[in-house]
């Protein structure tokens, strides 16, 4: 599945490729992974548990 999805990463990212979270979204998950070892496994979390993350992150917690 993973190999079909369009993986993105932060406009901050270093411009290098190295030391990057990237994402991807499907209908219901959000997927997260490495740069760096792209094959290996990764997060799955819902719409709503990535929204709460990112909220939590934007006010430093």
């Amino acid at each position: 599945m993973t190999d079909h999805m369009e993986w993105t990463k932060s406009t901050y990212s270093d411009g290098d490729g190295g030391n990057c979270v990237e994402m991807a979204r499907t209908p219901h998950t959000i997927h997260i992974r490495d740069s760096k070892t792209p094959a290996a496994p990764h997060l799955h979390l819902s719409p709503a548990s990535w929204t709460a993350f990112l909220d939590s992150a934007a006010e430093g917690r």
